[in-house]
């Protein structure tokens, strides 16, 4: 008789445990949200060179991407020099101006390099 009343009482708290469980709900995780870009990373260093400066293949490419971009493309450009002073110094102290620069690159351990082409 005291087997079935522990058996009882096991099979008792047994369902009310599983019961309980069932009842609270589990936390789920909350999906991380997307970023939309990743950050770009921060300006280290700017290095300024003149387009004729670059080897002959590499001034092919900057003059694609230039005639690619077109106008609108070089005016965001400048305008975002402008509004940087990091940049617009560094362009300065070369007596260059954002006016100057046709193309941009920049790596992913923050050197930015600007193509710079003097007027002709």
């Amino acid at each position: 008789m005291r087997k079935i009343i522990v058996l009882a009482a096991a099979a008792t708290l047994a369902s009310a445990t599983v019961a309980g469980a069932q009842q609270q709900p589990t936390p789920q995780p909350k999906p991380a949200a997307p970023s939309a870009q990743p950050a770009a990373p921060a300006i280290q260093k700017v290095n300024i060179v003149d387009i004729s400066e670059l080897p002959q293949a590499t001034q092919t490419q900057v003059n694609q991407v230039i005639a690619q971009r077109g106008d609108a493309g070089l005016q965001k450009l400048r305008s975002s020099i402008d509004a940087t002073p990091q940049i617009k110094s560094a362009l300065e102290a070369k007596g260059l101006t954002s006016a100057q620069v046709v193309a941009a690159s920049m790596t992913t351990d923050g050197a930015l390099t600007l193509v710079t082409k003097k007027a002709s």
